[in-house]
C-alpha cells in the first residue's frame, strides 16, 4: 500500500493551479458565478437548518433557483469553452442567449411555484 504524504498533496495543488492559470478569463468568471450560486444555496440550507422551514415552498424555490442557475452556468461554460470540439460551430453569443432564455424560463417557473 502506497502512503500518501503532504508533499504529494502540495504537488497536486501546484499542478492544478498551474493548469487553471491557463484557463481563459471568461471561463474563470463563469466558474466564479457557479461557486457563488452553490454557496448561496448552501447558505439557504444552513439557514433552514438553524431557523426552520416554515414557508417550505419559499425555501425550495430559493434553493432550486440557485442550483438551476448553477447548472445552466455549467452548460454555458461547456458551450463557450474553445477546447470543447462538440460545440465548435456554436457562437458564444448564441450560447449566452440560450443561457439567458433558459434562466428566464427557470425563474418564471420559480415565481409561479411561489404562488
Amino acid at each position: 500500500m502506497v502512503k500518501s504524504t503532504s508533499k504529494d498533496a502540495q504537488d497536486l495543488f501546484r499542478s492544478l493551479h498551474s493548469a487553471y492559470s491557463a484557463t481563459p478569463t471568461n471561463l474563470k468568471i463563469i466558474d466564479l458565478y457557479v461557486v457563488f450560486a452553490v454557496f448561496t444555496a448552501l447558505i439557504q440550507v444552513a439557514y433552514m437548518a438553524l431557523v426552520g422551514s416554515f414557508p417550505f415552498n419559499s425555501f425550495l424555490s430559493g434553493v432550486l433557483s440557485c442550483v438551476g442557475t448553477a447548472v445552466l452556468a455549467v452548460c454555458l461554460r461547456i458551450q463557450v469553452n474553445k477546447e470543447n470540439k462538440e460545440f465548435k460551430d456554436l457562437a458564444p453569443e448564441r450560447a449566452f442567449a440560450d443561457f439567458v432564455l433558459c434562466n428566464l424560463v427557470l425563474h418564471l417557473v420559480i415565481i409561479n411555484f411561489l404562488g
